[in-house]
């Protein structure tokens, strides 16, 4: 069984996030996604983050049938601990991410990018704030 892991936040879901998620399960037969908490994006993003909850996110991401598992984590340790846990061929990013360190990429065999388009969580969440 190839295995294959995505983690970011999905705080609102847009075509990139689809796209993304149906190219990584394209390269193998299990898709785990791994999201942040909602107290993780908080830090990382702003006390007006998330837009939405954690259980929506999970809930939203467990009925996209390419995805087979959703978990959630907390600090870039429990991600490294899934990662490791899980033992994934593929982890998938975005190009935006080519070039830097990738949590946990010392425990996959191989990290894929997929060029990103024009979605945003944050810009959508601009552009809908200067409405």
């Amino acid at each position: 069984m190839i295995k294959v892991i995505v983690n970011g936040s999905f705080d609102i879901i847009h075509p990139g996030h689809l796209r993304l998620i149906n190219y990584a399960k394209s390269l193998g037969d299990y898709l785990l996604v791994v999201i942040d908490t909602d107290e993780r994006i908080s830090k990382l993003k702003g006390k007006d983050r998330p837009f939405n909850s954690e259980f929506e996110r999970v809930t939203l991401l467990s009925n996209i049938r390419a995805i087979d598992e959703v978990r959630v984590f907390d600090s870039e340790e429990a991600l490294i601990n899934i990662i490791k846990e899980y033992k994934p061929d593929f982890m998938v990013k975005g190009s935006d991410y080519l070039g830097c360190y990738i949590v946990g990429q010392e425990y996959c065999k191989e990290v894929k990018f997929l060029e990103r388009d024009e979605y945003s969580t944050t810009r959508k969440i601009q552009d809908f704030s200067n409405r």
